[in-house]
């Protein structure tokens, strides 16, 4: 029983993770090796996201987490939306 409502939790924290936020980037330490965009499900191309310094705000976006996951230097990073911004 612990065991499941253990991932109960992480699943609802991941969950809200996941419904609140984007990928965004530290750009300074990103050498465009490309592996984000290559490991992206759905081909976007997150490092001209990261070449700019922008969040992933594009809707097609999952946010399912691969790019983050692949990349070798740990670049990438969910962060939570900012809702203000018109």
């Amino acid at each position: 029983m612990a065991f499941v409502a253990r991932s109960l939790t992480l699943d609802l924290i991941r969950a809200e993770v996941l419904a609140t936020g984007q990928v965004v980037a530290d750009s300074v330490r990103c050498v465009q090796c490309g592996v984000c965009s290559y490991n992206c499900p759905i081909g976007l191309d997150v490092r001209a996201y990261v070449w700019c310094n922008a969040a992933i705000e594009d809707p097609r976006c999952l946010t399912c987490g691969q790019c983050i996951a692949r990349c070798p230097r740990g670049v990438l990073r969910f962060a939570p939306t900012d809702h203000s911004r018109a």
